[in-house]
């Protein structure tokens, strides 16, 4: 019993893991169901105590699937997280060694493969280009979007939908962008009724990209999966790269590859496991 809230405490196993320093915090609801309400995940970021990017739950099996709900630190569900699927599937394969895995997130069904030590491959589907699918708030090109408040020097943004909604800029300099000034701005723009993830990218050769990642509800990342597969499609579709490459984040990369579905391989961390109040 807490004695401040007055409210029963759970003791709940959960897990710490990461993608290219991208966090995620874990939390097992196999057996235990408990109800997570949006203030109950705010109050867990802003404790800091396991601090996360995003915080996935990992349901009941359903058939041979895994499903899992994935939070942003605002409490906001979102459908999609690359990296943290990745990190589901190695910790599923750390159970039972079952290296081929199929993950049910709230819009689509991922297949996962181990592929080789912490590295890990998935299918994340086929990307989405219709503005209503992005999904944008009035019909326009998705792939020529003006963002008014920016200067003409960041260009068009290319929109799209690849479980979550993205838009990407093509830059000469990405880590010059000051993305926690433009991140939140361009998020909560009038064209996106569900906010959007935005990347700021910079092309190196035909293939290899550099990117700076702003995520809708948890800011500024050090990496994010979703943003690497909309950024290569974007790349290859504008003929900036070939459809094989590798996005570039601040502590390592990831293998895209883009023909009709999107592959995406790369390392993940080891599976601490944790007990965690609720």
């Amino acid at each position: 019993m807490n004695k401040d809230t007055n409210q029963i405490m759970a003791l709940l196993n959960a897990y710490r893991m990461n993608g290219l320093g991208n966090n995620f915090l874990i939390i097992d609801r196999r057996n235990n169901a408990i109800e997570l309400s949006k203030d109950k995940i705010v109050s867990i970021s802003n404790m800091r105590i396991v601090p996360f990017d995003q915080l996935i739950t990992l349901e009941k099996d359903e058939k041979n699937k895994y499903p899992i709900k994935i939070f942003n630190p605002d409490g906001i569900e979102v459908t999609a997280c690359g990296n943290g699927a990745r990190c589901i599937a190695y910790l599923i394969f750390n159970e039972n060694k079952q290296k081929n895995i199929s993950i049910k997130t709230k819009e689509r069904i991922l297949t996962a493969e181990i592929v080789g030590k912490q590295n890990v491959k998935i299918n994340m589907g086929k990307p989405k280009f219709g503005w209503e699918e992005v999904p944008l708030s009035e019909e326009m090109s998705t792939k020529e979007v003006i963002i008014d408040f920016l200067d003409k020097k960041y260009g068009y943004g290319f929109c799209i939908n690849v479980g979550n909604p993205h838009i990407v800029f093509f830059v000469k300099d990405c880590s010059g962008i000051d993305i926690k000034k433009l991140g939140p701005k361009i998020e909560n723009y009038k064209f996106f009724p569900e906010r959007t993830n935005v990347t700021f990218a910079q092309v190196l050769d035909k293939r290899n990209i550099k990117v700076n990642v702003w995520e809708r509800g948890a800011g500024q990342t050090k990496a994010c999966g979703t943003a690497a597969c909309a950024v290569a499609v974007a790349a290859s579709i504008k003929g900036l790269t070939d459809k094989n490459l590798q996005i570039h984040f601040k502590e390592g990369n990831l293998q895209i590859d883009y023909q009709e579905e999107i592959f995406m391989a790369g390392p993940v961390s080891e599976v601490k496991e944790i007990k965690i109040d609720i």
